[in-house]
């Protein structure tokens, strides 16, 4: 697991994760924001009476309304993104990535209102007569090269067929896999379910649900999204309100980390700039996906006769996702203080590493430095090889543990619920459990059987993050206790209806490259996977998600910015008909 961890960080480094990537994405954002003048705040109040249907007309085509097709792309980015994604982009960076967050998006807003209004001005249909659209489509028709003797290079098909490609990796890197993963880690931990049972479970709804195709889907999220939103935003204000005077600390500490990094404090060894801003752009496309071509898909199903103003609608999502959501889980993570407070909890073995040395602190000043500079990669301290001794429970060698960007405390070694004894193998700073290893019949097997009980087990005290921190933060409240129900409940909806929309853009790219025939196989691996994820480690499909991530949004960035004339016409023939339809409003943009 590790190993394969390593190899997937690696890949990330130089593409999801590096700061071209970062660049890109902002500058696509940056650059149309200029281009169409600021369009995320001239068009807002637009954007709201098309949702309306003030803008319809009774022979649009489609298979959805305005608003299904803004749930359902809704429901496709508010996820675990939400939840899981924040609480791990300020456990990495810090306060200021939460301000890298909403920066990103701002200009998003933008991105996903072009992306939107391309693919759906370019959308088919597929042999089974649903709406098939999506990059993909535009990408085919529009990114071909005229060659000067009058031929044309088809390598708009060759960028499509990568994104359709891509698409198919992403709806498990980002709808199926990580969604899955965030739900049963939670449901576990709060309720004590097997991770195995809660993916079974939700595995059959799953495939109850996609069968019946993107008016079921429609259906569905169209009424699970405002419920989800309803119950998440009381618990979260309930946390905020309750550290009311904690409020303006946080505030404080978002705004004054930006040009400094964030500095260590409690267990949080701090973060440098460019890393909050790396961490909070990254969490941030992939809590509100815009660049990343996914919700485009879910849009183009929508009735409408003019694409821009299908844009418009798209232009909402980043808004209400990330901030409006994702602001209220960062305030709730900085006004409780959980964040930087290490907490028993049960280690991830992906994110503990063993080190050759006992003599470090993060009690002293020079001890978090030394620590910290290890963290980034800066300075390296020696990793243990090895075997290191384990009585009554207790580390026996002079070892130092690190999990979770944080000095591991009151380390516990465990063989099912009784202390262990014995010796834990580790190979260059990672422990090496035997059960780590089982095949995959033999992990189903132990999740119902006694032999489940008998897993090595590492527990202490260090930071945590993802879910379980998101979790831990809505104890901080009136509900005490309960609230932790709260994020089980919001995460089991937010992730269930993400998965259920990221099968659809994986069905629509299936139906792109290979015809609608071949869907039923592709949604029958889909379920499978998203069971399979229920026990995976959570690291892994992290990293895996940033990878899938990049994949699409980096031939979609390009296909926008190719068209960018071709967009801007499209606005301004928006416009002209939008005052012709109503020419008593005054005040209306011109382009």
């Amino acid at each position: 697991m590790q190993a394969l961890n390593d190899f997937l960080l690696l890949i990330d480094s130089y593409i999801g994760s590096h700061i071209w990537f970062v660049l890109l994405l902002l500058g696509t954002g940056i650059f149309f924001t200029i281009y169409l003048k600021f369009p995320q705040i001239r068009f807002f109040k637009y954007a709201i009476r098309i949702v309306q249907g003030k803008f319809d007309k009774e022979d649009d085509e489609g298979d959805t309304s305005h608003f299904q097709a803004l749930t359902t792309a809704l429901s496709g980015t508010v996820g675990t993104g939400n939840i899981a994604g924040v609480a791990f982009a300020v456990h990495l960076g810090g306060p200021a990535a939460l301000f890298w967050m909403l920066v990103t998006a701002m200009f998003g807003m933008t991105t996903k209102f072009v992306e939107v209004t391309l693919s759906h001005k370019y959308r088919e249909k597929a042999q089974d007569g649903s709406i098939a659209g999506g990059p993909m489509y535009f990408m085919r028709k529009r990114l071909n090269i005229s060659t000067k003797s009058g031929k044309t290079i088809k390598t708009g098909y060759w960028i499509a067929g990568i994104f359709a490609i891509a698409t198919i990796l992403s709806s498990f890197g980002t709808g199926s896999l990580p969604q899955i993963n965030s739900i049963s880690n939670s449901l576990f931990s709060t309720f004590g379910i097997p991770h195995m049972v809660t993916g079974l479970v939700l595995a059959i709804l799953l495939a109850f649900v996609i069968i019946g195709g993107i008016k079921r889907i429609a259906k569905v999220t169209s009424r699970l999204v405002p419920a989800m939103a309803l119950i998440y935003f009381i618990g979260a204000m309930a946390v905020i309100l309750f550290n009311y005077e904690n409020i303006w600390p946080s505030i404080q500490s978002v705004v004054g980390d930006i040009f400094t990094g964030s500095s260590a404090t409690g267990g949080f060894l701090g973060a440098t700039i460019a890393f909050a801003f790396n961490r909070g752009v990254n969490r941030g496309l992939f809590s509100n996906e815009a660049g990343q071509g996914s919700a485009p898909i879910a849009h183009a199903a929508a009735k409408a006769h003019e694409p821009v103003s299908e844009g418009m609608v798209a232009l909402l999502e980043p808004f209400i996702d990330t901030i409006i959501i994702c602001t209220l889980t960062g305030f709730v993570l900085l006004s409780s203080g959980v964040w930087s407070e290490k907490i028993d909890n049960r280690f991830q073995l992906a994110d503990l590493q063993v080190l050759n040395t006992n003599e470090v602190s993060d009690q002293t000043d020079e001890g978090k430095m030394t620590l910290s500079d290890h963290i980034s990669g800066e300075e390296s301290l020696p990793l243990f090889s090895g075997q290191i001794g384990v009585k009554d429970g207790k580390i026996s060698s002079p070892v130092t543990m690190i999990h979770a960007r944080s000095l591991a405390e009151d380390v516990k070694v465990k063989k099912g619920n009784t202390l262990y004894n014995g010796q834990l193998n580790v190979s260059n700073g990672n422990i090496v459990i035997k059960d780590e290893h089982q095949s995959l019949i033999e992990r189903i097997k132990s999740q119902f059987t006694q032999s489940g009980n008998n897993q090595i087990i590492i527990e202490g005290k260090s930071l945590i993050h993802s879910a379980p921190l998101t979790a831990v933060a809505f104890t901080k409240s009136w509900f005490g206790q309960f609230g932790q129900y709260i994020v089980s409940i919001g995460l089991l909806l937010f992730a269930f209806s993400t998965a259920i929309s990221w099968s659809y853009y994986g069905d629509r790219a299936v139906t792109y490259l290979w015809g609608s025939k071949y869907v039923i196989w592709y949604h029958f691996v889909y379920v499978i996977g998203f069971f399979v994820a229920s026990f995976v480690d959570t690291t892994i499909i992290w990293t895996l998600s940033g990878i899938t991530i990049a994949l699409m949004t980096i031939p979609n960035l390009f296909g926008l910015l190719f068209l960018h004339k071709e967009m801007k016409s499209d606005v301004k023939r928006f416009w002209k008909e939008y005052k012709q339809r109503f020419p008593e409003e005054k005040n209306v943009p011109q382009d």
